[in-house]
């Protein structure tokens, strides 16, 4: 297996983007990896898509093709592979991408993940989302992902005595990181209070600990080790990339404190990558909710099963903190395009790793961690990255 790494990165703004379709934010993503990465389009010898729905969202399937041709390389005919994993499809398709690499069957691959959810009305993509769940046994019966998250909530409250203040604090603090991140969705910052007091979305979740609809793009182009060096001096190596998964319902779990496949694709990453959670100077975890967050940081190592809301209050996670998750605002500030999520996440790390951070750079950072995670764990991918 060769050593792959990344030479380019591109993200879109996030947000409610009603004066973009889903193809210009496709374009604008894969023209801005292509260019940072400084390398000719006929290079390119594939590329993998990540998209959860967009058949519902935007009427709009075969879009792998479609990502082709608006990038302009269709006279290439070069392999396209859109993939789908809930809300872990842009990580699920960075994971392909790497192997692809890995294994010698291609050299330069572009990766990317794009969604555009304000197309349909909050009803109905609430309705698609509740498709990422089990259909049958979950989502015919009313169970939306506020309610699957708020059983994980209320069960971890009642374990380990974890507050609704210490949710809160997860999104002020995500907010605060995000007040600096020009791409976020969301630059104001809030408060505990302000959490509190928005309106109750399924108990104990509150508005502001919910994760956005959201419209955006992100890619990154990945390359042998050895032929990156070639191109830029700002080499960011893929130290680790594992995917795991579990039941597609909540109710199958044996437990509800946790996310299994997360904990496994964790394990598999850190051996993988030679390293300890400790060895981790910053990450980006999939917290489409407050209460995600704290369990991702359990999950991940970071600290011990039960103390994540502890851990919270306390400050571990912050931009100053032993180790600082979500520093680019997270699923909850920067926007949750589903199908875009994992590649953002991967971006905001790269651009830590190389120091261009801005406002929000975390000072030395070598090693970072994504962890990108479908539906309530159905599907969890965990990738490992190293400043070279």
């Amino acid at each position: 297996m060769r050593e792959v790494a990344i030479i380019g990165i591109g993200m879109t703004q996030f947000g409610e983007l009603w004066e973009k379709s889903f193809r210009d934010l496709v374009a604008e993503a894969g023209i801005k990896a292509i260019s940072d990465a400084g390398i000719e389009g006929e290079k390119i010898d594939a590329m993998y898509i990540g998209g959860m729905s967009t058949g519902r969202f935007i009427g709009q399937e075969h879009v792998a093709p479609l990502a082709v041709e608006v990038a302009g390389l269709q006279d290439l005919h070069i392999p396209a592979v859109r993939v789908e994993a809930a809300c872990a499809s842009g990580g699920v398709a960075m994971h392909q991408a790497y192997i692809a690499v890995a294994s010698g069957m291609y050299d330069f691959v572009v990766v990317g993940g794009a969604e555009k959810m304000t197309d349909v009305v909050g009803g109905e993509a609430t309705n698609i989302l509740a498709s990422a769940a089990d259909r049958e046994w979950e989502a015919f019966f009313g169970a939306t992902f506020p309610g699957l998250y708020a059983l994980m909530a209320k069960y971890h409250m009642h374990k380990y005595g974890t507050t609704q203040e210490q949710l809160a604090m997860v999104a002020v603090k995500n907010h605060y990181n995000g007040s600096m991140n020009p791409k976020a969705q969301f630059k104001r910052k809030i408060t505990v209070e302000d959490v509190l007091k928005s309106p109750m979305v399924a108990e104990p979740l509150h508005l502001l600990d919910c994760s956005p609809i959201t419209d955006g793009a992100s890619a990154v182009i990945l390359a042998p080790l050895d032929k990156a060096k070639e191109y830029t001096d700002k080499i960011v190596k893929i130290k680790a990339s594992a995917l795991a998964c579990d039941t597609l319902s909540l109710h199958g779990r044996k437990r509800f404190d946790s996310l299994p496949a997360a904990v496994h694709a964790g394990k598999k990453a850190y051996e993988m990558a030679e390293i300890k959670p400790e060895d981790v100077d910053l990450a980006e975890v999939h917290d489409c909710f407050t209460i995600a967050e704290i369990i991702a940081i359990e999950d991940l190592g970071f600290v011990e099963k039960g103390k994540g809301g502890k851990a919270t209050e306390e400050g571990l996670t912050s931009l100053n903190g032993e180790i600082p998750v979500n520093t680019s605002g997270g699923l909850k500030s920067k926007g949750h395009p589903v199908g875009a999520t994992g590649i953002a996440q991967i971006n905001e790390i790269v651009l830590q790793l190389r120091g261009e951070a801005e406002q929000r750079q975390i000072k030395d950072a070598k090693i970072g961690l994504a962890h990108n995670v479908g539906g309530s764990g159905g599907t969890a991918v965990v990738h490992i990255l190293e400043v070279v």
